[in-house]
């Protein structure tokens, strides 16, 4: 029996995230386990006006390109996906974890991601143009729900709830943030400077100590976006550009990319540039990653999460990332639109907690010398989650 949020979650993906028009050409990408929600997806584009296709898409078959593809192979970027790229009004990207995947080398999967960078480039460069409008989600799967610790139903409601769909009127509610997220924006106006500090703390998971955070970013000339329930969804971040950065952060959230996931990240900038990075588990591949072009070991995103909802982290960066009392960076490709240019086949999401709980004892934002954040807690009134 199909979940009816599944219906409300289409509707809201088609007529507030990418607002589709009559004769728009409207690129849905999904999985074999997401079937039931291009469907839905599909029906809505119908009912909007637009002309909606179906595009699979199959982590699997990537599996198998990386292990036993040649070099060759590995770099080739298929002209039928720079084709939809290009023409397509409306991309509606939707994703269902699956379980984890055959573990591939380090360097093969950087390879096939330094290759894809163009194809990066072309997606960026198009929405910041406002030739396509683009919406990733995330399905609840029970693949999704094990990596959680929660049962399935725990988790469906969870997901759904992330998205606001369950409060009687989702896109309304998502306008009231953005109104929150604007305000927060307008006051950051002509800020040039991020602070981000928390003091040392022991990993509970791990037990592992790090340093603290530390860590300043010049925003000057950056641009704020304000993310409420469109490109992604569910959402809930500002973010701009950053020019550099200087100083230390430590990670205390699992850094999870292409299938990895790594724990305990510490990275060190130096005008901008990571000039030292670690981690008590996949170092390896946390250094592979952003070894893989020039671009990698810059930042290309700074952002702070605004979605109280998310209560709870799952070491999922596209649902811890929102999270209210969370800040996240971005290594690799920046967006244009935010005033950042930084090319790279990369963009992984790295995700810092600094709200106070028993195990760690928070942390602060400021802006330009003043205090915005102060232990997961915006303290500017008017601001979201005040």
């Amino acid at each position: 029996m199909t979940d009816r949020r599944m219906d409300m979650l289409a509707d809201v993906l088609v007529t507030h995230c990418t607002r589709v028009r009559p004769g728009d050409l409207v690129a849905i990408l999904g999985g074999p386990d997401c079937m039931s929600a291009v469907e839905a997806v599909y029906r809505a584009a119908l009912r909007a006006g637009g002309h909606p296709s179906f595009h699979p898409r199959s982590d699997v078959l990537r599996d198998v390109l990386l292990r036993h593809g040649s070099e060759e192979q590995i770099r080739h970027t298929c002209p039928f996906e720079r084709h939809r790229l290009a023409c397509c009004d409306v991309l509606l990207v939707l994703n269902a974890p699956a379980d984890g995947h055959e573990a591939i080398e380090p360097a093969r999967l950087a390879m096939a991601q330094a290759a894809r960078a163009p194809l990066l480039t072309l997606s960026l460069d198009r929405m910041a143009r406002g030739e396509v409008r683009y919406c990733c989600t995330e399905l609840p799967t029970d693949a999704g729900a094990r990596r959680a610790g929660m049962t399935q139903r725990d988790y469906a409601d969870w997901v759904y709830r992330a998205g606001l769909l369950h409060m009687p009127d989702p896109a309304g509610a998502w306008a009231r943030l953005r109104e929150q997220q604007q305000r927060a924006i307008d006051d950051l106006a002509g800020a040039t400077t991020l602070r981000f500090r928390s003091l040392p703390s022991t990993n509970p998971a791990t037990g592992q100590q790090n340093e603290g955070t530390d860590l300043k970013v010049d925003i000057s000339g950056g641009k704020w976006q304000n993310h409420a329930g469109v490109s992604n969804f569910p959402d809930g971040e500002i973010e701009t550009g950053p020019r550099s950065a200087d100083g230390v952060v430590c990670f205390n959230v699992p850094a999870a990319y292409q299938g990895h996931e790594v724990r305990d990240v510490r990275l060190r900038f130096r005008d901008g540039q990571v000039v030292d990075a670690g981690a008590t588990q996949g170092e390896e591949f946390l250094l592979a990653m952003i070894d893989q072009d020039p671009g990698a070991r810059r930042m290309g995103e700074i952002a702070m999460g605004t979605n109280y909802h998310i209560t709870r982290l799952t070491g999922n960066p596209f649902f811890d990332e929102k999270a209210g009392g969370t800040f996240h960076l971005a290594l690799g490709a920046g967006y244009p639109a935010s005033g950042n240019t930084n090319r790279s086949g990369l963009h992984w999401d790295m995700v810092c907690d600094l709200r106070a709980r028993a195990d760690t004892p928070g942390g602060t934002i400021e802006a330009d010398g003043e205090i915005i954040q102060q232990n997961g807690r915006f303290v500017l009134h008017g601001w979201p989650g005040m």
